[in-house]
């Protein structure tokens, strides 16, 4: 049994993890140092390399950990929904809040250019795209299962057209100068899903 794999050696781990994720969604993966992640979690700088053989590991971790929290959250929302079928402002405010991060009332579109940026970003990281795939397909049934709880199922390639249609009006907005992505997207989605 090493260090790592005791009780205490996981929850080492895990604050590690968590920190990275925290750090991944306040400033994208050039915020993810060994340093910044040590002092995050609270925990002896060698930490990181001895939990971790690489920070693309570690990074890994976070996304992959953070990526589990938000479709996490996302089943929880859906489950928490009182209605056996609800109305159509609420299917798209649970289709924006999967696909753009539960966002403040403000329309800040800071955390969506965060959230984009990651998305991009995860392009020039090759060792991230099996756990960005698997995501992707649970994010795609998540999507399914919303649709169908709100009585309108729509096929897998409906359900990708969706997806483009918000990322374009979210990349659309964020070039403008007091943007509300948020707002747009909800404005093209309303008007694609009412044809």
């Amino acid at each position: 049994m090493t260090a790592a794999s005791t009780p205490k050696g996981e929850r080492r781990r895990q604050a590690l993890v968590e920190a990275a994720a925290q750090l991944l969604a306040e400033g994208g993966f050039d915020a993810i140092r060994h340093r910044a992640v040590a002092d995050r979690a609270g925990l002896p700088l060698a930490s990181t390399t001895y939990y971790f053989d690489s920070l693309d590991e570690l990074i890994t971790a976070a996304a992959e950990y953070q990526g589990w929290t938000e479709l996490g959250r996302g089943r929880r929302q859906l489950e928490a929904v009182e209605e056996e079928k609800p109305g159509f402002d609420q299917l798209v405010e649970l289709v924006l809040d999967q696909l753009l991060g539960v966002e403040p009332e403000s329309g800040d579109a800071e955390a969506v250019l965060l959230r984009y940026e990651r998305l991009v970003a995860t392009g020039r990281r090759p060792y991230l795209r099996p756990v960005m795939r698997a995501m992707a397909v649970e994010l795609h049934s998540l999507l399914a299962d919303i649709f169908t709880r709100c009585g309108m199922p729509l096929s897998k390639e409906r359900i990708e057209q969706v997806i483009a249609l918000v990322d374009g009006a979210v990349v659309n907005a964020l070039l403008e100068i007091h943007s509300d992505p948020r707002a747009t997207a909800r404005r093209m989605l309303r008007t694609t899903l009412t044809q």
